[in-house]
């Protein structure tokens, strides 16, 4: 069964299993490798130098015992040991460096190959982050990567290098009696049988493998990730009891790989002896004939367990070669995924002077057959401030991912400041808008470094006026620190209410035309909440913001306010025209609000 059948038929990219080699994947694996045609060459040139430096070994074996130690004539006798010596010293250099150049090459062509799949993850919209798991795109950038160049040093080149030696070793053998030769091959029909089964044993065991790691990855993911809930609510020892199962079920996949590894080793080890018994039982009634020499004999069993050596590894190479294959084709799958970010299309060339934000019928779902947005029409002037509440669910959020572009309506236009937004370019638009959410995302560094992020270029005055106009700067003195204090992974050193403040200096940091608030005080504490009051009214000053706040501060505070339901605009008005009214936004004022 193909992967493209597997895929549709629903099964897991960890799931499927594809070919050991495949050349149209490694065609595209090529295009990351081509640029480094320098390193090739000097691996290429360096295979045939390694195999000839080591099948001269036995030979110069063959010619010190026959013309030397048979003959009782030790003269030459030491200069051969020195160049049997030199060989072996020349092989394990000339190995050494195959083995640096193959490593260098693998590096630096899956450097490429991440920084493209890195580029082309980030350049996806945000359906696209709905649909694929985080944890498999970090598979896809750093396991599936890393098994990709494992096929460099340990897979498909070594494997070149094994076939060279192995044609070499037979041409060797044939050269120096070729009836002797046929006698010691007479077995490798079974060496076929053998490795064919074992290959195909291997096969199966590999995707259980992989069904079995990728359940006990999921089970670790989802309870490190819910490790709170596992903890408060006790479930620590049915937690552990379902990891010892899959991580049991897991080892049991491994047995039959390792069965048939040790196997094949064994009955290679054991067609190895048969071979050599073959060459010594045809050698046994010619070397008194004076046709076979000693020296002969021995470079032959010296040939024959070079050969045996990298059939012996093949089941580890085709292991390699099968993960590389099976990574190859996800990572490519994944290149193959796009949804790029928001085209541009051609609009007016002049633009008429409109408010800052325009919704203009707009209509869109996430699903075609669920629409969120039911033909919303709303503006908001320079400078003022509206404020969209709603019961959850009634597409507060939606309006703030259709105006940043991270999706695009079904029907009906966006303006911003009189211009389509169909026609920016998407990253000219989210320069114009400043997001602040409620979930505030605090990245590793300092706190300086996360006021940064939306103005790389703000100096350090900048940046410590924003700290000080949202009061940030006495949350850091009460706890004692800086702005060159460390920020530990995802902000977990900071309160929510800290993050919040440290997102507002961002926000101010930056300086947009239009500000959003996506409820960005709904996790602040009330003491947190007073000491922003003052940055918030200096942050929305002079600025058009569109708030999405459960605050009654924050709505009374705006200049109009829309209230959503069902994707559709039920009331629109001042705070105490819409209480006096007495409809949907007098209620919510009683529960949401507060």
């Amino acid at each position: 069964m193909s992967t493209a059948t597997e895929a549709a038929r629903g099964v897991a990219p960890e799931e499927i299993l594809g070919k050991a080699y495949d050349a149209k994947l490694m065609a595209r694996v090529w295009r990351f490798v081509r640029p480094h045609w320098k390193l090739i060459v000097a691996a290429l040139a360096l295979m045939p130098i390694t195999v000839a430096f080591e099948l001269a070994q036995p030979y110069i074996l063959k010619v010190a015992i026959d013309d030397h130690i048979a003959a009782g004539r030790l003269e030459g006798l030491g200069t051969l040991a020195i160049i049997f010596v030199a060989l072996v010293a020349l092989q394990a250099g000339s190995l050494f460096v195959q083995l640096y150049v193959l490593t260098l090459l693998g590096q630096r062509s899956m450097r490429d190959l991440r920084v493209q799949l890195y580029g082309h993850v980030v350049g996806q919209r945000a359906g696209f982050f709905d649909r694929m798991p985080v944890g498999r795109l970090l598979t896809r950038m750093t396991s599936d990567v890393e098994s990709i160049n494992e096929m460099f040093t340990a897979g498909v080149v070594t494997l070149a290098a094994d076939i060279i030696k192995l044609i070499a070793i037979i041409v060797m053998m044939f050269v120096l009696d070729w009836g002797l030769a046929l006698t010691v091959f007479l077995v490798m029909p079974m060496l076929g049988i053998v490795v064919n089964y074992a290959r195909r044993v291997m096969r199966t065991s590999f995707r259980q493998i992989r069904v079995k790691l990728a359940a006990m990855n999921s089970h670790l993911a989802e309870h490190l990730n819910g490790i709170k809930v596992v903890q408060l609510f006790t479930r620590e020892r049915q937690s552990h009891a379902e990891f010892d199962q899959l991580s049991k079920d897991h080892r049991d996949a491994y047995l039959g790989a390792i069965q048939a590894d040790v196997t094949l080793f064994a009955l290679v080890e054991a067609i190895g002896v048969l071979s050599v018994a073959a060459g010594a039982w045809y050698a046994a009634g010619r070397i008194g004939s004076g046709v076979l020499t000693v020296g002969l004999v021995i470079a032959f069993i010296e040939y024959l367990n070079k050969f045996f050596i990298p059939v012996r590894d093949l089941s580890a190479k085709y292991t390699i070669m099968q993960s590389a294959m099976a990574a190859t084709e996800r990572i490519f799958n994944l290149l193959d995924t796009t949804e790029p970010d928001a085209p541009v299309r051609e609009g007016p060339t002049a633009v008429v002077p409109g408010p800052a934000i325009q919704f203009d019928n707009v209509v869109f779902g996430y699903r075609s057959d669920e629409p969120v947005l039911r033909g919303v029409s709303l503006e908001v002037p320079r400078g003022q401030t509206l404020a969209v509440v709603g019961p959850t669910g009634s597409g507060k959020s939606t309006l703030i991912r259709l105006l940043t572009r991270l999706y695009e309506p079904g029907s009906g236009v966006i303006r911003l400041d009189g211009q389509d937004l169909t026609t920016m370019p998407a990253e000219r638009v989210r320069r114009k808008v400043t997001v602040v959410s409620q979930d505030v995302f605090l990245f590793s560094g300092t706190v300086a470094d996360n006021v940064r992020i939306g103005n790389p270029d703000a100096s350090p005055e900048v940046i410590a006026q924003a700290i000080r106009r949202v009061g940030a700067d006495r949350m850091l003195a009460r706890r004692g620190a800086t702005l060159d204090d460390e920020v530990a992974e995802r902000g977990s050193n900071f309160s929510a209410g800290e993050k919040q403040l440290i997102a507002f200096a961002r926000a101010l940091a930056r300086n947009s035309e239009v500000l959003i608030l996506d409820e960005a005080t709904a996790h602040v504490d009330p003491e947190a909440e007073r000491l922003i009051e003052q940055g918030l009214a200096e942050l929305m000053r002079d600025r058009t913001s569109l708030v999405i706040a459960h605050r009654l501060s924050t709505v009374r505070r705006a200049d109009q306010i829309v209230v959503l339901r069902r994707g559709m605009i039920v009331e629109r008005g001042t705070h105490d025209e819409l209480v006096a009214l007495g409809g949907v936004y007098a209620r919510l004022e009683g529960t949401v609000l507060k």
